[in-house]
């Protein structure tokens, strides 16, 4: 599931490939540790691959501006470390297996391991944003508290008289979109970007971060094990609510009966996981949320609107389009 970028030309896909591979660069020399078993905690999930989405999108935002220099490099790693920590404590809080294709941490390990090392690696990434200024730790600490009330937020039900697909679409802009905008936003301020600009790319960041979870909950549902890297039916499995299920709950149809009683019991036990997966997967809530997905990637597309034309627009655009049809 790579995203592609089918409008960049060779001389910007050559500039974006050398940025992230500095940045690779300075997140292993950052992250290396005297202590043999740390060094190979810490490069754990780094080293099981991965997208590299957001240091992507913070050196595709400096395209706006001057371009890649030493400071976008270290925000786009800061970004990359704060995402990898919240990685390691994710998969604690959803007993996974498997990212990426590789055993994960706390199954390598143990829980208490991968919990540290997800500290440390915060630690790493807040290092890093210290040397870019108080702005940048300001912006760095904002986006820490959002992105944590957002995961709080995604383990608990939308309040009493509250529309769920309006809360859950709230705990998306915090839980996943508001790092994306810092990506985007940090790639556009170290580049010399206005103003103006940097708020432009924060706006975009987070609407593409909202389509980006939309679309990976798709294709939670939709893909096998194999596809997926990891276990699929994660989100059910966990009693998480994305925006198929809310609708699928929503429905007054007789024959939804079935999946509902499923969706609203405990599904760790694998036959009754496989049977909802099954139901949700031929049920019209599945296609009304993929389109909701895309209206939301269209969202960020807007976003984009007073941009001069460019290269570096048209590949933000064309970003956009890949985010949401990943799960078509």
């Amino acid at each position: 599931m790579t995203l592609a970028l089918p409008e960049v030309s060779a001389g910007l896909q050559e500039r974006l490939t050398a940025g992230l591979a500095r940045v690779e660069a300075l997140i292993e020399e950052r992250i290396d540790h005297e202590d043999p078993f740390i060094a190979e905690a810490n490069v754990h999930l780094l080293r099981a691959g991965g997208k590299r989405f957001r240091p992507m999108l913070t050196i595709l935002a400096a395209e706006l501006g001057d371009g890649v220099n030493d400071d976008v490099v270290t925000a786009a790693a800061a970004v990359e470390l704060t995402h990898l920590a919240s990685l390691y404590h994710d998969d604690v809080m959803d007993e996974a297996a498997l990212r990426r294709g590789t055993p994960t941490a706390n199954t390598a390990y143990d829980n208490s391991t991968a919990i540290l090392v997800g500290d440390l690696l915060f630690g790493h990434a807040s290092a890093l944003v210290s040397e870019l200024g108080p702005e940048a730790v300001r912006i760095q600490a904002e986006t820490f508290i959002r992105l944590c009330t957002g995961q709080i937020r995604d383990d608990r039900q939308a309040p009493e008289g509250e529309d769920a697909s309006a809360y859950y679409l709230r705990v998306l802009r915090d839980k996943t979109g508001v790092l994306i905008a810092t990506a985007a936003r940090y790639g556009a301020m170290f580049s010399g970007c206005s103003s103006d600009v940097v708020e432009t790319m924060r706006v975009y960041g987070e609407r593409l971060g909202m389509a980006f979870q939309l679309a990976d909950d798709l294709i939670d549902i939709e893909s096998s094990a194999e596809e997926l890297g990891k276990t699929p039916g994660t989100d059910l499995r966990e009693g998480k609510r994305t925006l198929a299920v809310l609708h699928a709950l929503a429905s007054t149809a007789p024959e939804d009966a079935r999946l509902q009683e499923l969706l609203r019991s405990d599904l760790s036990g694998d036959a009754d996981l496989a049977e909802a997966l099954g139901l949700l997967r031929a049920h019209p809530a599945l296609a009304q949320a993929r389109d909701e997905t895309r209206a939301v990637g269209e969202q960020a597309q807007d976003a984009l609107a007073g941009l001069p034309d460019s290269e570096a627009k048209t590949a933000l655009l064309a970003l956009a389009t890949s985010v949401t049809h990943r799960a078509s």
